[in-house]
């Protein structure tokens, strides 16, 4: 089946914006959807915000122009209200569009792509896939790399834009009716507010260290000074307005702390340097190392868990075949019970504690379904070695 035609309508001004979020605020629940680039930014830049419900104006779709319009205070009003339900589509990237340019989270929102994964569809299904699965619409997913933030957006930029979010509350209503049926929906619920808990969480810029790949190879000194690099690199790339890797490159980092070069010419010899890294941040990155060689040890951070050994092997399989025997059992990826980081997080807290424990993200509904489980299957396994 072939999607509808719809007229968007352009908002392009504070009054403009202000009628909208008016008229959108009598409705119970409103699609949601935005359009950003991201390229050689650390931001996303808000390029169009697209809004639909068919309760308050089922004719319109209205499209927010964040490039002209310049108070969004109904808009925040509107996206925070307790009252209305956002429905988005795979949203983790359009809350931290959200929190960077408007510095607020929707709530209470509900995101259709893990309701779709609480249903067996996978814990990644489309919005394309699941429209044409549940409503019988084939959409064109042709624009999703188009600039955005060029002026006028072709009209097939409009409709593409327009159809990403008209199709969103048939398919909330259909995806909440089998959630309902298979007595899901309490999942759905408590998987939707960890995700806006999580996004409202103040960032900590010194937990990002941990992070770089094979960190677990230095020793305490040596972390200390990708810590502190780290730091930097965080703060410096927020401020600049620059991704990470535009800053300085992660393995680079590594090599820094490993190294801890004293001189430029020091520096200009650690592989993977880049000239433009030299001559924008050299000066800085050889402060941020003297600084952080004079720390005290005690100002250490801990050694940092290295991969699981091979002896845990027997365990991690045994896991992980509970885990898919109880996903087949309930219809569902084994990936929506457990991630590999839970698997880890059990097996760690055995080796390091002497009793198996659940990792923060195994709480909930998922204790119960698995969570005991799991800690039985560990103990079982532990004792009888």
């Amino acid at each position: 089946m072939t999607p509808p035609h719809f007229d968007p309508v352009w908002v392009a001004s504070d009054d403009e914006l202000r009628a909208c979020c008016e008229q959108l605020s009598n409705a119970t629940r409103i699609a949601v959807d935005t359009e950003f680039m991201r390229s050689s930014t650390f931001y996303p830049k808000a390029a169009l915000i697209q809004l639909f419900a068919d309760e308050a104006d089922p004719q319109h779709c209205y499209l927010v122009d964040p490039l002209a319009v310049t108070n969004f205070e109904p808009l925040i009003k509107l996206l925070t209200d307790p009252a209305v339900v956002k429905v988005f589509h795979a949203c983790s990237e359009d809350l931290e569009v959200f929190l960077s340019f408007l510095g607020c989270v929707p709530e209470p929102l509900v995101d259709t792509q893990i309701a779709a994964g609480l249903l067996g569809y996978g814990p990644a299904c489309s919005y394309a896939s699941l429209v044409e699965t549940s409503l019988g619409v084939s959409l064109e997913k042709g624009e999703t790399r188009s600039d955005w933030l060029q002026r006028p957006l072709e009209s097939k930029q409009l409709q593409y834009a327009v159809q990403d979010v008209v199709f969103l509350l048939p398919l909330y209503d259909a995806l909440l009716e089998e959630l309902d049926r298979s007595e899901r929906l309490g999942w759905l619920k408590e998987d939707c507010e960890l995700l806006v808990n999580n996004a409202k969480q103040p960032l900590d810029l010194d937990a990002f260290f941990p992070r770089i790949k094979s960190a677990w190879k230095l020793n305490v000194q040596q972390l200390a000074v990708l810590k502190a690099l780290s730091y930097w690199r965080e703060k410096t790339a927020r401020e600049r307005d620059m991704p990470r890797n535009h800053v300085v490159h992660e393995r680079v980092l590594w090599n820094l702390a490993r190294q801890q070069p004293q001189t430029p010419e020091q520096l200009k010899r650690i592989e993977g340097m880049e000239v433009r890294t030299l001559k924008r941040f050299g000066k800085d990155l050889l402060e941020v190392i003297a600084e952080a060689r004079e720390l005290p040890s005690e100002s250490h951070p801990p050694a940092l868990p290295a991969p699981l050994p091979l002896s845990e092997r027997d365990l991690m399989k045994a896991l992980k075949q509970k885990v898919a025997e109880t996903a087949a059992e309930l219809k569902l990826e084994p990936e929506i019970l457990v991630r590999k980081a839970d698997y880890e997080a059990i097996i760690r807290s055995g080796m390091s504690e002497g009793e198996y424990r659940l990792s923060d993200k195994l709480l909930g509904w998922r204790r119960a379904v698995i969570g005991e489980t799991l800690l039985q299957v560990a103990r079982d396994l532990s004792a009888r070695q």
